[in-house]
């Protein structure tokens, strides 16, 4: 009956992912969303979704980071 409990997974999920170049494009990726800053539109609520979106990426990056170096989160993920 165990072996009905467990989740099944495919073998690609459970292949780690290159994470320096995940890194990598998270940073490229806020950098890209701030070059809309300057945009073509009126009002501030696109700015302010911008350099949110922006400093979420970068946030994750960070906590990923940080986490990885504590010894929190598992370096095979």
């Amino acid at each position: 009956m165990a072996a009905d409990q467990e989740p099944v997974y495919a073998p690609d999920q459970l292949k780690p992912g290159n994470r320096k170049q995940a890194r990598r494009a998270a940073i490229i990726s806020a950098a890209i969303i701030l070059m809309f800053f300057w945009g073509n539109h009126e009002g501030n609520t696109e700015n302010v979704w911008l350099v949110v979106f922006a400093v979420g990426l970068v946030g994750a990056v960070l906590a990923d980071v940080v986490l990885r170096r504590n010894g929190l989160k598992p370096e095979d993920q």
